[in-house]
C-alpha cells in the first residue's frame, strides 16, 4: 500500500471518528433538554402531544407517559421518573404533599374540567327516586369535590365545616336516602348502566364520550379552585426548557384547540 493510500484510509477513520464524537455530544446535547411528563389521557395528554412539535423546533422533546393512576403520577415524579407531571389541581396536590410528606413546585395552571352529574337513566336531578345508588370518585380532595357537587344541587348537605377532604361519611343530610359508591375516578363512568347518577371527572367524561356541557345534569359552579396544573420538582421551574414548556402550553395556540376540542368541556384559564 503507497503512503498516499495510507494517509488517505487514516483520514479517513480519524473524520469517521470525528463525526461519530459528535454525533454522541448531540445526543448528548439532546439528552439535557428532554422532558419525561406524565398525564391522565383526556385532555392533558392531548394538550401534551398538540405542543410537542412547537417544542421539538424550540429544541424540547415531550416525551408523554400516559396514567389512569392518580397517585402513581406524583409517586413517579418524586422518584425521578417524570420530570414533570400534569393531571391535578392545587387542592389535589396540597392535600398528596401533606399526606405523603414531599414538596413540588407549579410551573404553570392551564385548564379547569368543570366536575358534572350524569345519568343514562334520569333527565334531571329531581327525577332520581329515593333510596337510588350514586355513584362518587373517591381520591382525596376528588370526593370532597364530587360531594360539593351534589350539596351544590341540593341533593345533600354536609355538616359544617365539611372540607374537600370530606368523604361521604361527612353527609349531614340526604333527604332522599342515597346510597353512595366510593369507586376509583377511572371506573366511575363505566358504572353508570348500574346507578342512577355518577359524578365524574371530566377528563373521564369526555374519554368516555360524555360532554359535560350537553350531557351532564347538574355542573359544578363556576367559581371552582380545581384548575389543572403542571407539576415540577422544586427548583426545575426556572429552567430553560421547563419554561419553554409553560409559554408553549399557555399559547394562543393551545387555547385555541382546547376550546375547539372540547367545547366547554375544558376551560383554559390563562
Amino acid at each position: 500500500m503507497s503512503i498516499f493510500h495510507h494517509s488517505l484510509k487514516s483520514f479517513a477513520g480519524a473524520a469517521a471518528a470525528a463525526v461519530l464524537a459528535c454525533t454522541a455530544f448531540s445526543s448528548t446535547a439532546a439528552a439535557a433538554d428532554v422532558i419525561r411528563i406524565g398525564a391522565t389521557p383526556v385532555p392533558h395528554a392531548d394538550i401534551l402531544n398538540f405542543i410537542k412539535p412547537k417544542l421539538e423546533k424550540e429544541g424540547v422533546e415531550l416525551k408523554v407517559t400516559e396514567f389512569t393512576d392518580f397517585v402513581q403520577l406524583n409517586l413517579a415524579l418524586s422518584n425521578k421518573d417524570l420530570d414533570a407531571n400534569y393531571f391535578q389541581s392545587t387542592p389535589y396536590l396540597e392535600t398528596y404533599e401533606k399526606q405523603y410528606g414531599v414538596k413540588f413546585a407549579t410551573l404553570v395552571g392551564v385548564h379547569l374540567e368543570p366536575m358534572a352529574v350524569y345519568s343514562k337513566k334520569y333527565k334531571s336531578l329531581s327525577e332520581i327516586p329515593e333510596g337510588s345508588r350514586i355513584a362518587l370518585p373517591s381520591y382525596p380532595t376528588t370526593e370532597g369535590r364530587a360531594l360539593k357537587v351534589l350539596e351544590s344541587t341540593g341533593l345533600i348537605k354536609l355538616r359544617e365545616g365539611a372540607s374537600l377532604l370530606s368523604t361521604v361519611r361527612d353527609i349531614a343530610e340526604n333527604p332522599k336516602n342515597l346510597t353512595f359508591y366510593e369507586l376509583e375516578a377511572a371506573q366511575v363512568p363505566l358504572a353508570l348502566n348500574d346507578v342512577a347518577a355518577a359524578v365524574i371527572n371530566a377528563n373521564f367524561a369526555l374519554q368516555a364520550g360524555l360532554s359535560p356541557i350537553k350531557d351532564s345534569i347538574a355542573i359544578e359552579p363556576s367559581s371552582s379552585p380545581f384548575v389543572n396544573i403542571v407539576v415540577v420538582r422544586p427548583g426545575d421551574e426556572t429552567k430553560p426548557a421547563f419554561q419553554k414548556l409553560k409559554a408553549a402550553i399557555t399559547s394562543p395556540e393551545v387555547k385555541k384547540f382546547i376550546e375547539e376540542k372540547y367545547k366547554g368541556g375544558v376551560i383554559p384559564t390563562f
